[in-house]
């Protein structure tokens, strides 16, 4: 996670979140981390995979949100999916 000014920490943007969590697994990929700081890493990763996975959750929520105004969804179809 980063700090902020007053040593507080912030929650990472997605983006960030998703390029820490590819270098974490990149990391224990390569077998070269001792078994203490691979059980770190793995922490680390799993809290980011949340943290990652609650964020495009709530989007998802703000989408269906948005596509409905009277509050019902409706599955989102791309044009051309119904030609076969």
């Amino acid at each position: 996670m980063c700090e902020t000014a007053d040593g507080k920490e912030k929650t990472p943007a997605f983006e960030e979140a998703m390029e820490k969590l590819e270098r974490i697994v990149k990391q224990l990929e390569e077998n070269d981390v001792p078994l203490e700081k691979a059980i770190e890493l793995f922490q680390e990763g799993m809290a980011l995979s949340k943290l990652c996975h609650d964020k495009l959750e709530t989007v998802e929520k703000k989408m269906d949100q948005l596509m409905e105004p009277n509050g019902e969804t409706t599955p989102f179809s791309v044009q051309g999916d119904d030609e076969e």
